[in-house]
């Protein structure tokens, strides 16, 4: 009777192994297949790829339905917004609740809340609807600006992108490869440039030059350090400073630009209701 006992515990557990290293090699088969499912433009596409996976890309965000955080942004010359910011991945939805604007619509004393519902843009103050075409000019730059920063390294796999690889780099002894990424256009209109430099040991985007089309500055890029931190699986690069710069990354003596998210949460009990300008739910409370 005991050598039956422990038989069957042996075979289960030998059952159990199987079964993890079937799964396991499942996964891996998955993943494998994905990537040679994928077509690469080129080297520099591939090694974004690599970066979206070390980072979790769009679908593992995707998976986690929306986000709550914490967004402060403070300028050499001392002047800050702080504001709670809410997107809810699917379709792309934005809010954000400024109990701090000195940069963001200063002449606004007291909350200002924007908003993209999926269909409009919005803009509140002190809890009153403003619909001056001006004003909401701001809120049509932030709100899609924002919650392109904050998923802005699964979105490097967009469609409508193009890659090339500008060789490597060593900086404090580092190695890294160079990616120049750019966005299609039908209009020949200016759009923004990213210019990657991938550490090759870690695969995570260390720093990038960009420029901004949509206030003209395209000929003199800014420089943006990151550094990660892994929230619920994702590696987020919460800590962020930024500022003028050459195409070589050789950057301006003026003081950093720093940009900090923090008391980060995924998958919250918000909903698409709480993006429309009529919702009057403190954010606080979502």
């Amino acid at each position: 009777m005991r050598f039956n006992f422990l038989a069957i515990v042996i075979l289960s557990c030998l059952f159990v192994s199987c079964n993890n290293k079937n799964n396991t090699k499942s996964n891996e088969d998955s993943s494998a297949n994905e990537e040679s499912s994928m077509i690469f433009q080129n080297k520099g596409h591939e090694l974004v790829y690599g970066m979206s996976q070390k980072v979790g890309d769009y679908n593992s965000l995707f998976s986690k339905k929306n986000v709550k955080y914490t967004y402060t942004y403070q300028t050499p010359d001392n002047k800050k917004d702080v504001s709670t910011e809410i997107y809810l991945f699917d379709g792309e939805l934005s809010y954000g609740n400024y109990k701090t604007h000195e940069r963001t619509l200063p002449e606004l004393e007291g909350l200002i809340e924007q908003g993209y519902d999926g269909k409009e843009f919005w803009l509140k103050h002190n809890g009153n609807i403003l619909d001056e075409t001006a004003l909401l000019k701001k809120v049509i730059f932030n709100r899609p600006t924002n919650f392109y920063w904050f998923t802005m390294m699964q979105k490097l796999l967009d469609p409508g992108l193009n890659y090339e690889y500008l060789g490597e780099k060593t900086i404090s002894n580092q190695f890294y490869d160079i990616v120049k990424v750019t966005f299609e256009t039908e209009d020949d209109k200016p759009t923004d440039i990213y210019q990657l430099y991938i550490n090759r040991k870690t695969a995570l985007v260390d720093q990038f030059l960009f420029t901004v089309a949509d206030f003209g500055v395209m000929e003199i890029p800014n420089l943006m350090l990151l550094k990660y931190e892994n929230i619920d699986g994702i590696l987020i690069p919460t800590q962020r400073k930024y500022k003028k710069s050459t195409w070589d990354a050789e950057v301006s003596e003026e003081p950093w630009t720093r940009v900090t998210w923090s008391d980060i949460k995924f998958n919250t009990s918000i909903t698409k209701k709480d993006f429309k300008k009529e919702n009057n739910i403190p954010v606080q409370d979502l």
